[in-house]
């Protein structure tokens, strides 16, 4: 099994730390004054102080332009329903809310984007069959 890694910039270390590992509920692993890493749903998150990249919504998906770039992470269904539902609860300001989108078709998948604190784009995916990821 592969871990993805992925670093990039953010503005406020504590800020983060309450939405990755208080919202998102990823567990804290090594850090410095500096950087923070975590668990994001068993990948490596590894967060930098310094200026986030330049976002904009360029990417058209089905109905929907989405922000680019973004990354995220692809659940099964249930984890992804858990997920959607406490963020919901907290009040998130989503970008695209929790929802289906290609019903019926190959790669039907459940998504929802939501920005950090400091405007980097997520996107989690929920897929009734993991199977699916790839689907043409």
């Amino acid at each position: 099994m592969s871990i993805f890694h992925f670093a990039f910039n953010v503005l406020d270390l504590d800020q983060t730390r309450a939405f990755y590992g208080g919202l998102l509920q990823c567990e804290e692993g090594r850090s410095t004054q500096t950087w923070v890493d975590f668990d994001f749903f068993g990948h490596q998150l590894s967060c930098h102080l310094g200026t986030p990249i330049s976002v904009a919504a360029t990417g058209l998906v089905g109905d929907h332009k989405v922000p680019m770039p973004h990354f995220g992470v692809v659940l099964p269904y249930a984890e992804w329903r858990i997920l959607a539902d406490r963020l919901i609860a907290q009040g998130v300001d989503f970008v695209l809310e929790p929802q289906t989108r290609f019903p019926g078709e190959p790669g039907e998948q459940s998504t929802m984007f939501f920005m950090d604190p400091s405007g980097n784009p997520v996107e989690v995916k929920g897929l009734a069959d993991m199977n699916g990821a790839f689907a043409k």
